[in-house]
């Protein structure tokens, strides 16, 4: 966005949902918010199961309960972080500060890769467990979609944090306008346009004084005229 600051206009302005639900990274962190909720929700209702000799539920991934923990655990904090970014998002054409908009732009650049990173590792361990789980261990193929939709989604959630990443860092190499914004806090007092003198403190005024000096005396250009002679020719 031109004349703006990291990919948003001047502070102030009125929030436009129509123009906020058309930015690509939003529409990424909304997939993304709904990818959390497909996978640990899959996990949540059919994740668990158990043969009909037994009564302990075991995790339908090769009966691993860290595989649906870590599912779990990953989809969950994911859709945290995406309301938390949507929030930020919402509230980041207020923020008046350019360094406060470059803290939030990097923070979203660590965080999305950091999230891209979870959900690689997430996919690769749901993905293996689920190709080792033996099938005495679910002989009616009970939850066998639920996985598949875990693992699936799962994959998803890579390329749209890693989008997001993307996107913050073209937010970032945009950079600001100091025409609009300013990074430091200006003194009111110091704003050279104010319409009154700044304030002199009275030893400043002393030595004002003190430098003055008096114009010489009418008398002094009186001497010097009397003492003028007229020569004559």
């Amino acid at each position: 966005m031109e004349g703006g600051a990291y990919g948003a206009g001047k502070a102030g302005g009125a929030f436009d949902p129509q123009t906020f639900f058309r930015q690509p990274h939003t529409v990424l962190r909304v997939l993304s918010w709904v990818f959390s909720i497909v996978v640990f929700g899959s996990i949540v209702n059919e994740g668990y199961l158990n043969r009909p000799d037994e009564e302990e539920e075991h995790c339908i991934f090769n009966r691993n309960h860290n595989a649906c923990n870590y599912g779990i655990t990953v989809g969950v904090l994911a859709f945290l972080s995406c309301l938390l970014y949507l929030a930020l998002d919402v509230y980041f054409p207020q923020i008046s500060s350019v360094k406060d908009r470059k803290k939030a732009v990097l923070s979203d650049i660590g965080v999305s890769a950091f999230w891209a990173f979870l959900w690689f590792v997430g996919f690769c361990f749901l993905a293996n467990q689920w190709q080792v789980s033996k099938h005495e261990n679910n002989p009616l193929n009970e939850g066998a979609d639920a996985a598949r939709a875990a693992i699936t989604f799962s994959f998803f959630s890579i390329f749209t944090w890693v989008g997001q990443a993307f996107l913050a860092y073209q937010r970032y190499r945009i950079g600001a306008d100091s025409a609009l914004f300013s990074q430091d806090y200006t003194d009111p007092s110091q704003d050279s346009g104010l319409p009154y003198a700044p304030y002199t403190n009275e030893d400043d005024a002393t030595d004002t004084v003190g430098t003055y000096q008096q114009p010489p005396p009418v008398d002094a250009f009186d001497a010097e005229t009397q003492g003028y002679q007229t020569q004559n020719y």
